[in-house]
């Protein structure tokens, strides 16, 4: 029979075992104790008084870009099985799957990703609902008379604030094409907002984003991105494939946005949800 230094494999083997059925065992118990839960604890609850949605994507090589060819690529890099550990290798553009720009993405010398400070990605939210319009007419745009309306309805845009578009894209989301919105010249259609309410916003308002559930804060038919220079001329950032508003108030709900801090990042991924 051998020691533990003539054998050190065998007793490696042992212990991973060991660690193995202790993790399985252990991993067992929370499964069950999470299923205990009182349901919408762990998940978004709908409207209503208190709750939480998720408004982010799954990130995955699927989703539709906004140019074809800029979906990301993925690969195993190791294995539990052969490494002990399993993880991914990734290449990825900062702009894909719900994200933020940040201003240094279309201004020169501008903030970047690691810049923007923790209080900035926090703000109250307020969502103009322009689905049904968008249903009809793909290149809508939110107007400053869809804002003055919003606070009639609703109350005053408070300063700081998040202004999220809810055009019901979100149901294109699993077609690119039609989430893109292209004809047959190549041109993209999907809605946005227009430099008018992003002026009105900034000037009147004093607001600290702007964020849409397409693929950019400016409408598909722009080729010159002025609702991007206007908001990231004024330092303030843009979010833009945003999931799932219809679940969260259209006034009232507090939004966090959980940015990636690239290095140098014009701007990156983020985990973005909701609370009220």
């Amino acid at each position: 029979m051998c020691t533990t230094q003539e054998c050190p494999s065998q007793t490696t083997t042992s212990r991973a075992g060991a660690v193995t059925r202790r993790a399985a065992l252990f991993g067992g118990a929370m499964v069950a104790a999470g299923a205990a839960l009182p349901a919408g604890s762990a998940h978004a609850s709908g409207r209503g008084r208190g709750g939480l949605a998720d408004l982010t994507y799954p990130l995955t090589t699927s989703f539709p870009a906004f140019t074809p060819g800029e979906e990301p690529s993925r690969r195993t890099f190791v294995t539990i099985e052969n490494d002990g550990y399993y993880m991914q290798e990734w290449r990825i553009l900062e702009h894909y799957g719900t994200h933020v720009d940040a201003p240094g993405h279309f201004v020169s010398g501008g903030r970047l990703a690691t810049e923007i400070r923790i209080d900035e990605l926090v703000a109250p939210v307020a969502v103009i609902d322009i689905a049904r319009r968008a249903a009809r007419d793909p290149d809508t745009t939110v107007t400053v008379d869809d804002l003055l309306a919003y606070e009639r309805r609703y109350d005053r845009i408070p300063r700081g604030a998040a202004v999220f578009m809810y055009s019901g894209w979100g149901a294109k989301v699993g077609d690119p094409d039609a989430y893109r919105g292209t004809d047959a010249a190549g041109t993209l259609h999907f809605p946005g907002f227009s430099t008018d309410a992003c002026e009105w916003l900034l000037r009147r308002r004093g607001i600290r984003s702007l964020g849409v559930d397409t693929l950019s804060i400016d409408p598909g038919t722009s080729a010159t991105f002025d609702t991007h220079l206007l908001l990231l001329g004024a330092d303030r950032y843009g979010v833009e494939n945003v999931a799932n508003l219809h679940r969260i108030p259209k006034h009232g709900a507090t939004v966090m946005v959980g940015l990636i801090p690239y290095e140098g990042g014009s701007g990156g991924q983020a985990r973005i949800f909701a609370t009220w």
